[in-house]
């Protein structure tokens, strides 16, 4: 197969180049390096399979041309990271609607139109009345948030779940919204032209690559237990979250792509196990060995002043997903951990 990826030197992008050249795919990838990075590629920088462009998806002169030559377009492309979308918000929007159906016109406009997997985000659902807010420091002590509900109650969500989106002037979720217009606009161009769309809902993809300058929370975990520095937590740690490993995740997004069911469907990709955040800090110093204190940072002084909204449960109704791949994830959460830290240490060494 001839696969373009944009986006393809950041983390899920390049553990998809990975998968693709291991199956003897021709693989094509163009990504700005705003955020992914050439070394993602270095391994297979002498694979003749494999093709860079340093370009932007947003202006990008050669993007018709390589749509034109895929049989499958894996569109990565976004502005992503919780530090980066409330940073730059305008971008967010901007990169991320933008590039999204950029790539959906060219797709169209070929001789043959090839099909497109659009990166979405368990962070379309929303919060609604399912969140923490944290308005002002007073209101958010160390080590504490507001929790007038029960998080129990809380149900998987579900691909046609109303999303709860909360309100546009709270930056944080510039990125969901754009999100959902992305997903709007690949189901659009599905009904109206007959492609071959599928929206993918990513929850919490763990991995190789994976780096926690833009707020993901297991590499920085890893890399503070490994250096025995402080586990920083944000707010009171009861938030939960479900964790897949970035090798099942590929793996399963091309088993969901492969399957002719599942054009123009929106489906959840992730893990259904289910862990709080203080649990993952205590697991992660466990599997390090690493005596490192966990110490609790209020979600305003840890994003910069902005009030921000937190979900406190997130995990994914996979029932659609288990139906169109039967997938069996191979990775655990331990498993992947003991492999960060691994990798984590070996870094280490290396650069010692």
């Amino acid at each position: 197969m001839h696969i373009l990826i944009t986006g393809g030197a950041g983390f899920i992008g390049s553990n998809l180049v990975e998968y693709h050249l291991a199956k003897g795919d021709q693989v094509h990838v163009v990504d700005d390096l705003s955020t992914g990075s050439e070394e993602n590629l270095q391994q297979f920088a002498n694979k003749s399979e494999l093709r860079f462009d340093n370009a932007d998806v947003l202006t990008w002169d050669g993007l018709d041309k390589a749509v034109g030559w895929a049989d499958r377009v894996y569109h990565m492309a976004a502005v992503v990271g919780l530090f980066r979308v409330l940073a730059e918000p305008i971008k967010v929007l901007a990169t991320n609607v933008a590039g999204c159906e950029r790539v959906l016109r060219a797709a169209h406009a070929g001789k043959w139109m090839p099909q497109v997997v659009l990166a979405s985000t368990s962070e379309v659902y929303g919060m609604g009345v399912y969140g923490q807010k944290a308005d002002s420091a007073d209101m958010m002590p160390a080590g504490a948030t507001s929790n007038s509900f029960d998080p129990d109650s809380i149900p998987p969500f579900s691909e046609d779940m109303e999303p709860l989106v909360g309100s546009s002037s709270v930056s944080r979720w510039n990125y969901s919204i754009s999100k959902l217009v992305d997903e709007a606009f690949g189901l659009s161009y599905a009904r109206k032209y007959g492609m071959q769309v599928v929206v993918i809902r990513f929850f919490n993809t763990v991995g190789p690559r994976q780096i926690g300058r833009y707020g993901m929370v297991v590499p920085r975990f890893v890399r503070q237990a490994v250096a025995g520095e402080p586990l920083t937590v944000y707010g009171d740690g009861k938030q939960s979250r479900c964790f897949c490993d970035v090798r099942d995740t590929v793996a399963a997004m091309d088993r969901l792509s492969s399957n002719p069911e599942s054009a123009g469907q929106i489906v959840n990709v992730g893990n259904a196990r289910e862990i709080s955040i203080i649990k993952l800090a205590e697991l992660i110093r466990e599997k390090a060995g690493s005596k490192s204190e966990i110490r609790f940072i209020p979600h305003i002084e840890a994003y910069g002043g902005e009030i921000f909204e937190e979900v406190a449960r997130r995990r994914p109704n996979l029932d659609k997903f288990n139906r169109l791949t039967g997938f069996t994830h191979k990775w655990t959460l331990e498993r992947s951990i003991d492999d960060l830290i691994a990798r984590a240490r070996e870094k280490g060494a290396n650069s010692a």
